[in-house]
């Protein structure tokens, strides 16, 4: 089997079907790929669901997995460690697939036999809609990736989102996984950049990372659930997973990445006047805030 795809779910019951429908509904059929889901600890009736989704959808390969460790390193771990194919995908369980989703990456890899990393594009899905103070610089905190308009490769110092990421199943375990230093979601504490960390440690064999922007899904997103609270746990958690990953080079490493966020905080007043001056104050405060929480994290 050339490729597997792995959804790690935590309290996600009410957005699993689509996801697994999406995969199930793809158009290369159903014996291409098979699909792991990794429950997370899940408290709600994640399990139920896929249960009966399952029974009304009997076809193709679909399993069902539990990982009692918390942090979506440590289910994505789980989930690779039980795969069958040359390929792994990453896919998130709020995550919708575009009906060629499989076959774009098998294309791609058919193409481009040096590869041995790539990713692809997110589109939010907002509901009910886009908020009024959502802006491009914010919008990665809700999966928003679209790094090029046409297939080509990451430019130093960009990867693909974890998401919507596909790795070579020898090389992911050459590099040894995620890092479950780096685990993602623990109760209300986030410690992010899990899949920064991997595609680096990829790049430091001589490898080269590419972007499709074929290779889509769209996230859910709902408006209602982006408050201020998980707007920082997001953004602190980038920051809180920066920590982590360049204290573990340096200190040196961690001073400058310091400085950068220091920088990149001065930017985003800068940012929050261009706003100002195209008459869309409501998206200039949440840039600084991002920045804000971002560097809290890192501190």
């Amino acid at each position: 089997m050339i490729l597997s795809i792995v959804i790690c779910s935590y309290n996600r019951a009410s957005y699993i079907s689509e996801a697994l429908d999406s995969l199930y509904n793809q158009s290369t059929g159903l014996n291409s790929f098979e699909a792991i889901i990794v429950d997370n600890n899940s408290t709600d009736n994640t399990a139920d669901v896929f249960t009966q989704w399952r029974a009304i959808n009997p076809n193709g390969s679909f399993s069902y997995l539990t990982e009692a460790q918390q942090g979506a390193s440590f289910a994505r771990n789980t989930g690779a460690g039980n795969a069958k194919g040359q390929w792994l995908c990453f896919m998130d369980d709020d995550a919708v697939a575009t009906p060629d989703y499989v076959k774009n990456i098998i294309r791609h890899i058919e193409t481009k036999p040096e590869a041995v990393g790539f990713g692809g594009r997110i589109i939010p899905r907002y509901v009910p809609s886009e908020p009024k103070w959502m802006s491009h610089y914010v919008s990665s905190l809700v999966g928003n990736f679209d790094y090029a308009p046409t297939a080509c490769a990451f430019a130093p110092g960009k990867y693909p989102l974890e998401s919507n990421m596909i790795v070579k199943k020898d090389i992911y375990e050459q590099i040894g996984g995620f890092n479950t230093n780096l685990p993602g979601v623990v109760g209300t504490l986030r410690i992010g950049g899990e899949g920064k960390e991997l595609f680096y440690k990829i790049l430091s064999l001589g490898h080269t990372i590419y972007y499709d922007p074929a290779i889509c899904v769209h996230h859910v997103v709902e408006v209602k659930k982006l408050t201020p609270e998980y707007m920082y746990r997001v953004a602190s958690g980038i920051g809180r997973g920066e920590k982590t990953r360049t204290l573990s080079i340096s200190n040196w490493a961690y001073i400058k990445k310091i400085a950068e966020y220091i920088f990149k905080l001065g930017a985003s007043f800068l940012l929050a006047i261009k706003y100002t001056l195209q008459l869309t104050p409501a998206k200039s405060w949440p840039i600084i805030q991002f920045r804000i929480d971002a560097l809290k994290g890192l501190l």
